[in-house]
C-alpha cells in the first residue's frame, strides 16, 4: 500500500509528533534517526539512508508518495499513544 499527500502535510505530521519520537522509531526499527529524518522529508543521506518517500516538484511543496508504510504507522501510533 502506498500514500500520497503533499510534503506540507507531511512536515505537518511530522511537527505533530511528540518528542523523542524519530529517535523512538528508529531504536525500534533498527534504523538511523536520519533515515527515519528522511523519511519525513530531511535529505541527509550522508549519515542516512533513502526510505521509499519519493518527492515530485508541485504545489504546496511538492507531492510526497510513500511506498513503504511502516514508519508512518509506527508513528501514527505513538502520536495516537500520545493523545490517549
Amino acid at each position: 500500500m502506498t500514500k500520497t499527500l503533499t510534503f506540507n502535510e507531511l512536515r505537518a505530521f511530522k511537527d505533530s509528533l511528540p518528542d523523542g519520537t524519530i529517535a523512538r522509531i528508529a531504536d525500534e526499527l533498527g534504523l538511523k534517526e536520519e533515515t527515519v529524518r528522511n523519511y519525513f522529508g530531511g535529505s541527509n543521506f550522508k549519515d542516512g539512508q533513502p526510505t521509499g518517500a519519493h518527492l515530485e516538484p508541485g504545489p504546496d511543496g511538492g507531492i510526497v508518495v510513500l511506498d513503504d508504510m511502516t514508519i508512518w504507522d509506527r508513528a501514527n501510533e505513538i502520536l495516537q499513544e500520545s493523545q490517549a
